[in-house]
């Protein structure tokens, strides 16, 4: 009888055990299956981290691997994707993450997430403000400069904009430098310095929320707004 008692022990232990390691192999499998997600501005994780590492790897992103998309990051997946004729959208989708030689059917993604914008500017908001203001204003002088980068930290504190500072460059149709890729050469030294001053609080500009050069004026609506100054080739308006 002791013996029966003992062996139904051994028995029940015995199935606890291949259905324990039943449960953790179907968890891992199912975790094997997980699809990296698409990856954009503003996310962060270890998903990040690894494109960056591989964009590092093939000479195509030169900044750190600290797991945050941000300007640098977007700039190499646009440069990765226009090498390798995939669309141009900084966007890591499914096209670009073979390409990269990730496979997608089998990725054990770790989850990232996205960082809601705040009060906090980052370098990559100045180097993306230097940017658009080497588009738009390089031939300008520095208080032009300057000028440029205050209309788009009016945007970003206007309820009638979007809050960050890439929203409001990336608006569509806000800035011809974005459309006609003026905005992708590298930024001078002064632009750079004018990105912080405008982000800082200079605004030689009193306010403006709009500015154009009226030689070279295609939306004539813009005409209506009320002007404030000029400064260099530039006309700001409210």
């Amino acid at each position: 009888m002791k013996n029966y008692s003992v062996s139904r022990v051994k028995v029940v232990l015995l199935i606890l055990i291949l259905f324990t390691t039943f449960c953790v192999e179907l968890s891992t499998l199912n975790m094997s299956m997980k699809t990296m997600a698409n990856l954009y501005w503003g996310n962060s994780g270890s998903d990040v981290s690894r494109v960056q590492s591989r964009l590092k790897d093939w000479g195509y992103y030169d900044g750190p691997v600290d797991g945050f998309f941000g300007v640098r990051t977007w700039l190499a997946v646009r440069k990765f994707q226009a090498n390798n004729g995939l669309n141009v959208t900084g966007i890591v989708d499914d096209q670009t993450k073979v390409a990269l030689g990730f496979n997608i059917s089998k990725y054990t993604s770790i989850s990232s997430t996205y960082t809601p914008a705040t009060s906090t500017t980052t370098n990559d908001d100045v180097y993306l403000l230097a940017m658009l203001i080497n588009g738009e204003a390089r031939g300008e002088p520095f208080i032009g400069k300057v000028a440029v980068g205050a209309v788009v930290m009016n945007r970003v504190r206007s309820p009638m904009f979007p809050h960050t500072i890439a929203g409001v460059i990336f608006q569509p149709g806000a800035f011809s430098a974005v459309d006609d890729g003026q905005m992708w050469l590298p930024p001078t030294q002064d632009c750079i310095r004018a990105a912080q001053d405008a982000i800082a609080g200079w605004d030689p500009t009193g306010g403006a929320l709009y500015y154009y050069n009226a030689s070279r004026v295609q939306n004539y609506w813009i005409f209506n707004r009320p002007i404030i100054t000029q400064i260099g080739n530039h006309i700001f308006a409210r």
